[in-house]
């Protein structure tokens, strides 16, 4: 079968499930049997996700590879539970680096290189490319923003030249926002018939127009989208108001469906197979009632008067996997960690939760509110979970409280400090000296093996394993046997370099530290072990 690519553009504003609706139609694709795959494309000058603050742009989702991305790939991994390689993502800053390239090694054979064709034809040959390496059958194009966006023209242009070699073998899915404006109390399509409009601009006509907003859409306003945007039929106009969770879309695309449909626009023959494991899931999902409360203590929640969760999206997820696959529901509650730096008191707050979550990130601000939690679930025996920084910051706590060393720190907030528990990677001294900060640090997939009998081990039912790292600052081996002889446990090394990858302390019902980020290999189908855990034991509690 050749590959058959369906592109998600999107209509009015960003952020209403592009990301989500792309992945939702490789699901419904797989569940048939079909190999899918996802291309994530980010009108953004940047060359990757990696220098972007989290708070405007959301969670950095890394790679097997070592790619760091935007956050959709991490939605095309869970809904696929597909590994997504770093060529499958690309920004505008990637693409004209890489024509530039071209042009400077001769790769145009002297000819003039101008903007079109040649940065379309680049973009359609790193579609081709990734549909390839990954044997696709079906392949999802999401086009990041909207289509008014002077930005996506280009990636536009790309669209309608493929559709124009083989107009059998794609598909074009709009999905655009309907709002609901207090005063009226009515939806109003008219916005995303400007989008249909701004998109037939652009030489594309939507084959199918995925209709978001709060409520379903009703049959007189599906009538007026599918005659005002020039659909052939209202079947065209899927409804998908917003749901309890993302991962029920697919059931609501199959249940309008949308597969089928577009099987029919692409001369797919779907057969008779269909995996029943998502509906499953979804069932199990839904008998879920009981709920755990789950403490997590950041810095990337505030923008403004709003607290945003899209900075830590990942370890969302991961914690759902591991709550709904021990048949709870989980009830997460953000806390800004400057509010423990003001109030020290307030941490006593804590002893609600039935966990403690720490991610990851960087800098100094808030450190010392998330060592003061760190140091009451340590103390108190609260179920506790850090990640990169998380790690790292409770090796701080410790050395600090139970070894004594009070300026104990990372290099990364006090280079000063006689006690530097968390050093920088030698590696890394060179790229940070030079300012070198795009795509360096350690990242992708490294191995781990686990200490025989540790809580890690027996969780992970293996001593060997491998997980993805984001980070620039190590634990310093030189205070190693000093805090493991006071009851701090290294249970996870990387056994090429001897690096340490996870700790846990003794006489604790559940306190696990890992310099990895294992949130990035969670799965509806297949919770993390070590969020498994993590639940377990805030059950236990």
């Amino acid at each position: 079968m050749r590959t058959k690519y369906i592109f998600v553009i999107g209509g009015v504003l960003s952020g209403v499930g592009k990301g989500i609706t792309t992945a939702s139609i490789g699901r419904i694709f797989k569940n048939r049997g079909f190999n899918v795959s996802a291309v994530k494309i980010d009108p953004y000058i940047n060359v990757d996700a990696g220098t972007m603050n989290p708070v405007e742009h959301g969670e950095v989702f890394v790679t097997e590879d070592g790619d760091e991305t935007d956050q959709d790939i991490g939605n095309y991994e869970r809904f696929l539970d597909e590994n997504i390689l770093s060529v499958n993502y690309m920004t505008t800053g990637r693409v004209y680096l890489s024509v530039i390239q071209k042009e400077r090694s001769m790769g145009y054979k002297g000819h003039c290189v101008q903007v079109v064709p040649h940065v379309p034809m680049e973009v359609i040959e790193r579609i081709k490319t990734a549909a390839k390496k990954a044997a696709a059958e079906i392949m999802v194009v999401e086009v990041g923003g909207t289509v008014g966006e002077y930005e996506n023209i280009l990636y536009l242009e790309a669209a309608r030249m493929m559709k124009l070699d083989n107009p059998d073998d794609v598909a074009f899915v709009l999905v655009s926002y309907l709002p609901v404006p207090g005063h009226l109390g009515e939806m109003k399509t008219k916005p995303t018939q400007h989008a249909a409009r701004a998109l037939n601009n652009c030489g594309i006509q939507p084959d199918f127009i995925i209709a978001r907003g709060k409520y379903e859409l009703d049959k007189p306003r599906r009538e007026k989208l599918a005659f005002f945007c020039w659909l052939p039929s209202r079947e065209c106009v899927i409804s998908v108001p917003d749901m309890p969770t993302t991962y029920e879309i697919p059931l609501l695309l199959e249940k309008n469906k949308f597969c089928q449909l577009l099987a029919k626009k692409l001369s797919i023959d779907l057969g008779d197979k269909y995996d029943t494991q998502w509906d499953k899931f979804i069932a199990k999902m839904k008998t879920a009632e009981r709920k755990i409360k789950i403490a997590v203590v950041g810095k990337y929640f505030s923008t403004g008067d709003f607290t945003l969760a899209d900075s830590y999206t990942s370890v969302i997820h991961a914690v759902k996997h591991a709550c709904w696959k021990n048949g709870v529901v989980a009830d997460m509650t953000w806390i800004d960690s400057e509010d423990y730096e003001k109030n020290p008191k307030k941490v006593k707050e804590l002893a609600k939760y039935g966990a403690l979550i720490v991610p990851g990130g960087f800098g100094t601000r808030g450190i010392e509110g998330i060592i003061t939690a760190i140091r009451w679930a340590r103390e108190n025996n609260l179920p506790y979970l850090g990640l990169c920084y998380g790690m790292q910051l409770a090796s701080v706590e410790f050395a600090r409280n139970v070894l004594g060393y009070a300026d104990a720190h990372t290099v990364e907030c006090a280079s000063e400090s006689k006690h530097l528990i968390i050093n920088i990677n030698l590696t890394q001294k060179e790229n940070v000296k030079n300012n070198r900060y795009g795509g360096t640090m350690r990242l992708g997939a490294y191995n781990c093996v686990l200490k025989k009998g540790s809580a890690a081990q027996k969780l992970y039912g293996e001593e060997k394993i491998s997980e993805r790292h984001r980070h620039r600052y190590e634990f310093d081996n030189k205070f190693r046997a000093e805090m493991e002889a006071k009851g701090m446990e290294v249970v996870g090394i990387n056994p090429e370099s001897d690096l340490v990858e996870i700790i846990q302390f003794k006489n604790h019902p559940f306190f696990v530290g890992t310099q990895f980020h294992p949130e990035f290999k969670s799965r509806p189908l297949r919770a993390h072990p070590l969020f498994d855990g993590l639940i377990k034991a805030a059950l236990g509690k």
